[in-house]
């Protein structure tokens, strides 16, 4: 018999509660359960960890779960946040994901940031930290990109930061349960999430009922997030009452959009009458003599009259982009001029 062995195997099924403390630790919830911050009992790791439970539906495991812990199981990058571990109960079927601990996300560094300027006391995300950030989030999306990955589910609460410690300021993108390998689907992924990414953040092939999800979709989303890092506002803030909607068209979202960027011609995204909800357009009074003096290049003089040292109308437009296939890349955005200007 192979003692070592059979010691390893014991070890391997002991569950998270006997190696790891962290009830009354609770650190966030949504609707797949709970994240609590954990750390070991054996005392010999000082670490701390990001305990991820997944509560069971009914008496299986979710897709989405599943999903996400196949993916990171195989993906490997310094901006992608790192699984450490995957525990199940088998007497309740909950599963849980055993993370590194972030200590910020993006979400709770804009919010700060936005509390301060409204109380006056103005505390602007320094420029070379835009630039990081950006810089590191193309860097994890173009190793997904590159690994046929969609994340699809861009947003600042899923972009985390590493706090104290070796990699202090290093960006983790997580949160892949809207992740899709994009190669070769055997049925269109709008087939099986039609609604995906969250509204502020959805680009307007998306809105517009595209059946086909593409790399562009992440990069309209990290356009977003750009801008808000920069204003500590959402670009395309409108109301969310959709939240479990079956049809990813939005009027409140397309209109907002509309207003800052202008209405798009059949030059500017010739694909846009094959989009599958552009019939809606007319129907819910859109016409684009309304948009005729929006563009980002008004809307950019408004919030930033006097310019800003971490912004460029070039990179800009080109996340924002109305056409998909016009849509910069994660690789174009990494080798622009504006990551090799100071600061």
């Amino acid at each position: 018999m192979d003692f070592e062995f059979r010691a390893q195997q014991d070890q391997d099924r002991r569950s998270v509660e006997d190696l790891f403390e962290f009830q009354g630790r609770m650190i966030g919830r949504g609707t797949y359960g709970k994240v609590f911050k954990a750390k070991r009992k054996d005392g010999n790791d000082t670490n701390d960890y990001a305990l991820k439970q997944i509560d069971a539906t009914g008496q299986s495991m979710s897709n989405s779960a599943i999903r996400e812990i196949a993916l990171l199981r195989e993906l490997n990058h310094i901006n992608l946040i790192n699984l450490q571990r995957v525990f199940l109960s088998h007497e309740d079927r909950r599963v849980s994901l055993l993370f590194d601990f972030a200590e910020h996300d993006l979400w709770h560094i804009i919010k700060y940031h936005r509390a301060a300027k409204a109380s006056k006391k103005t505390v602007p995300c320094a420029p070379g930290m835009i630039k990081s950030i950006l810089y590191q989030i193309l860097a994890g999306i173009h190793y997904l990109h590159s690994n046929w990955v969609l994340h699809r589910d861009l947003k600042p609460a899923n972009i985390l930061l590493m706090g104290d410690g070796a990699e202090r300021g290093r960006v983790k993108i997580a949160d892949m349960g809207f992740a899709r390998l994009f190669n070769a689907p055997l049925v269109p992924l709008s087939k099986i999430d039609p609604v995906v990414v969250t509204l502020w953040y959805r680009s307007p092939e998306l809105l517009l009922g595209s059946h086909h999800h593409t790399k562009a979709i992440d990069l309209w989303a990290i356009g977003c997030i750009l801008y808000e890092l920069l204003t500590l506002e959402p670009l395309f803030h409108c109301k969310q009452d959709d939240i479990k909607a079956s049809s990813p068209f939005n009027r409140d979202a397309l209109e907002k959009i509309f207003q800052v960027l202008g209405y798009p011609s059949d030059n500017d995204w010739p694909g846009i009458k094959q989009m599958p909800d552009h019939p809606r357009l007319s129907k819910e009074g859109f016409r684009a003599i309304h948009y005729g003096h929006c563009s980002i290049e008004q809307w950019m003089k408004k919030v930033f009259p006097n310019g800003h040292p971490s912004f460029s109308l070039d990179l800009m437009k080109r996340f924002l982009t109305f056409d998909p296939n016009k849509r910069i890349t994660a690789e174009q955005a990494l080798t622009d001029p504006f990551f090799k200007q100071s600061p």
